[in-house]
């Protein structure tokens, strides 16, 4: 079984029992609920402190001495910045032409199929970052 779903039943509980403290105690509670938040936020920092922290662990080593298995991860990376360009530039383009096209046919209805042409032809460019996405996990 998955260590999260594990503990989806203390979070039930731990929730359920703040309720019941807060409708019992509401000042006091309040405050017990502050105090163990801000011990947990300082739990989870001094834990992010020593993660980055820590020197580089044992298996490092034989990674090292292990042989090079290839480039897929930076075609992965590759493929993946791929789509999030193509489809951050292809959300500017729809947003200025979409605008543009709702103006224009405020003013003469009849353009409605020449001005979604136009949106269609932006949102092509998000279709391209995906065929060159596919043609990047592909030599991958």
């Amino acid at each position: 079984m998955n260590i999260w779903l594990g503990t989806i039943p203390i979070f039930l509980l731990a929730t359920a029992g703040a309720v019941v403290l807060l409708q019992r105690r509401r000042r006091s509670g309040l405050t017990l609920l502050v105090v163990v938040n801000v011990a947990i936020m300082a739990g989870a920092l001094a834990l992010v402190t020593v993660a980055l922290t820590a020197g580089p662990a044992s298996a490092a080593t034989e990674m090292a001495t292990a042989p090079p298995t290839g480039s897929g991860g930076s075609a992965l990376i590759a493929a993946a910045i791929a789509v999030a360009g193509s489809s951050i530039g292809a959300s500017f383009a729809v947003a200025y032409t979409g605008s543009a096209a709702l103006a224009a046919m405020s003013e003469r209805p009849e353009i409605f199929g020449r001005a979604m042409v136009v949106v269609g032809l932006a949102e092509g460019i998000a279709i391209y970052g995906l065929i060159i996405a596919i043609i990047l996990i592909g030599k991958a």
